[in-house]
């Protein structure tokens, strides 16, 4: 995939645009939640409707507590291949701090073989912690943890004997890990970044590229991070890297329709999280600034395309997720959603960019 350098995007570049769910547990007609068995067959049809209408990914988030469904995310990516031909199968993100590097890789590369191909992996710390102790990790090793898994799972994608050691797990010595993929630089994979200096240097260190997760704010304060990725890899003399962002956000026939269904599950999910963290409640006024200039993508389909498309071409970047289930919205909703994504907004993306 081709990148840009610091100075802007190439014009003829094409954008991959996908989608991103967490398998938000959502309301029922009578307002009743919906069952996680449920939520997660819901996200299997979400993810095929996304398929029929080209989307270019999908990608799903990992999480162990109630407000989620998905908490083994390539058990449903695995589900969806079977039920897709073409749409990439990928997870935003996988918690790599408290899980064994060397099992996710054996599952992403099976999920990759019987995919077809369509497996990559997004690596993450994880924003929610929940899964340290569910594991028998010590949240006071959270940054230790992912620098030493990252670096052996960098080591697993040559596919070749691996010989590493480390302070969190035993060594490996001369070890071939099964199966091997059929990809020449080993499972696609992304490191997501929340907006650290040292995080994005990292993904070019290791040589995995860097996925934005912009949830706040307007996304062109995230530039100085993209031109410092760019310069790293000038600097350290590696090829250059695709650049991916993530970002919320809800689409619907009008701007007023788009707010008003969104605003009530936007709201309930953020003060959830936020009586956990210590966060105020959340307001209206701002929620609407959000969707006006911050990183809430909400509104009609051209709405919705021309701040992607800004997006993208104020950071450069090749990719573009959409995380399309926020909170409590209903099943027929997000289907709603997926069908304007991929029916009015890809294309209207598309052609505002020249493509």
């Amino acid at each position: 995939m081709e990148t840009t350098q610091p100075s802007g995007p190439a014009p003829s570049k094409r954008v991959a645009l996908g989608l991103d769910t967490f398998g938000d547990i959502t309301h029922q007609p009578d307002g009743s939640l919906t069952h996680p068995a449920q939520v997660l067959r819901d996200v299997v049809e979400q993810a095929k409707l996304a398929d029929s209408l080209g989307v270019d990914a999908i990608t799903l988030g990992e999480h162990h507590r109630d407000d989620f469904a998905i908490s083994s995310p390539e058990i449903v990516l695995a589900a969806i291949a079977g039920a897709t031909e073409r749409i990439l199968l990928g997870t935003g993100v996988t918690i790599l701090s408290s899980d064994d590097p060397v099992r996710v890789y054996e599952r992403f590369a099976t999920l990759d073989g019987v995919s077809g191909g369509r497996a990559e992996v997004i690596l993450g710390r994880g924003s929610f912690t929940e899964s340290f102790p569910l594991f028998g990790y010590d949240l006071a090793d959270y940054d230790s943890l992912f620098a030493e898994k990252l670096d052996l799972f960098a080591k697993l994608r040559e596919e070749g004997p691996v010989t590493w050691a480390g302070k969190h797990r035993t060594p490996l010595v001369n070890q071939e890990i099964y199966p091997k993929t059929e990809h020449p630089g080993g499972v696609p994979a992304w490191i997501g970044v929340g907006g650290s200096p040292q995080s994005v240097v990292r993904t070019v260190q290791v040589g995995i590229p860097m996925m934005l997760a912009i949830i706040g704010g307007d996304p062109a304060r995230f530039l100085p991070f993209a031109d410092l990725y760019r310069s790293a890899q000038q600097e350290l003399g590696v090829d250059p890297m695709p650049l991916g962002v993530h970002s919320p956000g809800h689409v619907a026939a009008t701007d007023e329709q788009a707010r008003e269904e969104l605003w009530e599950h936007f709201a309930a999910n953020r003060n959830r999280i936020g009586r956990e963290r210590g966060w105020p409640e959340a307001s209206r006024a701002e929620f609407d600034s959000e969707v006006a200039s911050g990183s809430l993508y909400v509104g009609s389909p051209d709405t919705v395309a021309r701040k992607i498309a800004s997006t993208v071409g104020t950071l450069g970047a090749d990719r573009f997720d959409l995380k399309y289930a926020n909170g409590t919205m209903p099943h027929a909703q997000l289907m709603s959603s997926i069908e304007l994504y991929g029916r009015e907004v890809i294309p209207r993306v598309r052609e505002l960019l020249g493509e």
